[in-house]
């Protein structure tokens, strides 16, 4: 960067630019900053992602990071209803769209809010960073509503397949723990272990902030070095997770059985980490078998009457991840018979690959729905949160570049490593009749 720019953007360390998004570094405390001016439509989406989720739990504390989500809505030192300034009546008042969401890598708080009333948002999310009340007259109360969230998914014939599939497949690695946690855990973690939680994880040298859509941004970079450059970096190493799941060794299975109205197949299969080029095979496989009414899954399993809808789950994380395919059962039909044409398909993949027709349809499908996530600041800050979590904002960027460069003999390469049987795990939600 030159002299010139240095000084424009004092405090800052420039790092790389990729797609139009500028990547700073606050040389006062290292928090990562990303800025894209956009002026397309007179609104601003500031977010902050901690490299921090359930991935960074453990047994006791399983669901922290969300339960932290909730708590850090209820106050800080200079937001709070003691004051008058509630952080929801602040930001409502300004017509502003605010929320957080807690994965297995990260947690997120963002506004969407007039370009104007941008530093408010900043403000606030630099206050909460390090200032969050964290109380146990709010831990109580949120608690009740997290475990209000945990029923309604146990209600959910889909979730709890899920949750019981990953705590299959993964044994050792934190993604053995869905993200809301473990009931016990969310009914008996103390405040001091959230407290101590937050002030391990939540420091701008463990965050990124971005900042996307109609602002100037040697203003935008001023107002964020003015309100989180009060920040000193974590004095302490943040942790790191350094779990690693051993080889499986074999095929696994779960059952769950429970009175429903649909059952479920899921069958499911480790994949590398989000950052391996063997994603994008992946991620253009799952549009070849299951997306739209020409994809092999739908013809081979809705057109037959078996299923009424197949889900395919391929997304990234920054280890290793599951491809899994869900598939909803027409009422009467048996689950082994649906396993069977899935995992054929898939042994298919692996003798004889893709053709082009489906490639090239895959790439396009791929392009469309793309194109449509990334409508708006708050979805192209929703998109880098995920490419953050899973370790380079720039997988955002050059995501398509490297999709359209996939060729037909890597996807059948990637089917033949990892969609082998001692690497699976399968998954029967079996509805019974209440009766």
């Amino acid at each position: 960067m030159s002299p010139k720019n240095n000084q424009l953007h004092d405090g800052f360390d420039f790092v790389k630019s990729s797609g139009g998004i500028e990547e700073y570094t606050l040389k006062k405390n290292n928090l990562t900053v990303l800025v894209l001016e956009d002026p397309s439509a007179p609104v601003a989406t500031f977010m902050v992602t901690y490299h921090v989720g359930s991935r960074n739990e453990a047994i006791g504390h399983t669901g922290a990071t969300h339960l932290l989500e909730h708590l850090m809505f209820k106050g800080s030192r200079n937001f709070n209803k003691e004051k008058g300034t509630a952080i929801w009546t602040e930001l409502q008042n300004l017509g502003a769209q605010i929320n957080a969401t807690t994965w297995n890598d990260r947690t997120n708080y963002f506004e969407v809010v007039p370009s104007e009333h941008l530093e408010r948002a900043i403000a606030i999310e630099s206050d909460r960073m390090r200032y969050a009340f964290l109380r146990d007259e709010d831990r109580q109360p949120e608690m009740t509503v997290v475990r209000n969230e945990y029923e309604r998914g146990e209600n959910s014939p889909f979730d709890v397949l899920d949750k019981n599939i990953w705590a299959t497949a993964y044994q050792a690695h934190p993604y053995h723990h869905s993200t809301i946690g473990w009931r016990s855990d969310i009914e008996n973690v103390s405040t001091e272990r959230l407290q101590e939680f937050y002030h391990t994880y939540y420091w701008p040298n463990n965050a990124t902030a971005t900042v996307i859509g109609d602002f100037d941004k040697k203003e935008a970079l001023s107002l964020i070095k003015k309100h989180f450059g009060e920040h000193t970096a974590c004095e302490n190493k943040i942790p790191e997770m350094y779990t690693e799941e051993p080889a499986q060794e074999g095929p696994r299975r779960t059952t769950v059985k429970r009175i429903g109205q649909t059952s479920i197949v899921g069958v499911a299969h480790k994949t590398p980490e989000g950052l391996h080029r063997d994603t994008y095979s992946f991620q253009l496989l799952g549009k070849i078998l299951a997306d739209g009414k020409t994809s092999r899954f739908h013809k081979k399993i809705i057109d037959q009457g078996l299923a009424t809808s197949i889900f395919m789950y391929d997304f990234p994380f920054k280890d290793n991840g599951l491809f899994i395919t869900y598939a909803f059962l027409t009422p009467g039909v048996d689950h082994h018979k649906v396993e069977e044409i899935i995992l054929n398909e898939y042994e298919d993949t692996i003798k004889n690959g893709v053709s082009s027709s489906e490639l090239n349809r895959a790439k396009a499908q791929m392009r469309a729905s793309v194109a449509y996530s990334r409508d708006g600041s708050h979805a192209v800050a929703s998109a880098l949160n995920e490419a953050i979590a899973i370790g380079d904002w720039t997988f955002y960027t050059t995501f398509m570049d490297n999709i359209e460069s996939v060729s037909g003999s890597e996807i059948q390469e990637a089917a033949k490593t990892y969609l082998k049987e001692n690497q699976s795990t399968v998954g029967y939600f079996i509805a019974l009749d209440p009766k």
